[in-house]
């Protein structure tokens, strides 16, 4: 065992404490850096997790909003669908309306068309029967005229009508009558109906008291062709 002087030992000691205190404050700065490395990790580790389970409820909460908002933009769209389906079936039956509208109004016009061509023919058959009655009485005065003269006698079978019986032409027979009946249609012209015996130029002298009007002409050119039939 070596020999230690008294001259070596402070300086000894000193060496001594001074790699105990190396040792120790590289101990201690060894363990402070350990902890600070590990409280770094675990806030590092903490801050990711908190930062994955914000960015992970972020989006959870994005994706239920796309989820919302696809929703909302689908029942837009069906909605939007649903608006013009009911404009369209709006614009329908508005047409419909404004056709019957004007159905009823084109209704209403031919109604009251019909009611003033209704009137005016009333008006018109009026006048034509009240012409006809006056007409008719200016026959019988007319006839009058040859009935004490040529033997006519002037009935009344039916309204709007009158038969003439002509007698003393057949000299055989003076009561021998000879008969034509004669109407005023709704015109107001004279029609023969009836004629006894039968005169083939009647038409002819029906057309020609049309045309003149001279009905005591008419009367007495009857009774000429009644007459020829018995020469």
């Amino acid at each position: 065992m070596a020999c230690i002087t008294h001259s070596s030992v402070p300086g000894q000691l000193e060496k001594t404490l001074k790699q105990v205190r190396s040792k120790l404050l590289n101990q201690c700065i060894e363990e402070t850096y350990t902890t600070e490395i590990t409280e770094r990790k675990q806030a590092h580790k903490d801050a990711i997790k908190s930062y994955t389970d914000t960015c992970s409820k972020k989006y959870k909460e994005d994706e239920l909003l796309f989820e919302n908002f696809q929703t909302c933009r689908n029942d837009i769209e069906h909605q939007s669908v649903l608006v013009k389906e009911k404009m369209n079936e709006m614009s329908r039956i508005l047409l419909d309306m404004q056709d019957k509208e004007k159905q009823k109004d084109d209704l209403i016009a031919s109604i009251q068309q019909l009611r003033e061509e209704q009137a005016r023919k009333k008006d018109l058959m009026i006048a034509q029967n009240k012409a006809n009655k006056d007409r008719l009485k200016t026959l019988q005065k007319s006839a009058e005229t040859f009935e004490s003269r040529l033997r006519l006698e002037i009935r009344k079978p039916q309204a709007e009508q009158l038969q003439f019986v002509f007698r003393n032409i057949n000299h055989k027979d003076l009561e021998c009558p000879y008969t034509f009946i004669l109407w005023l249609n709704a015109e107001g012209e004279y029609t023969v109906i009836s004629c006894d015996p039968p005169l083939e130029c009647m038409p002819q002298l029906e057309k020609k008291v049309r045309e003149t009007n001279n009905f005591s002409a008419f009367l007495a050119n009857v009774r000429k062709e009644f007459a020829a039939l018995n020469l």
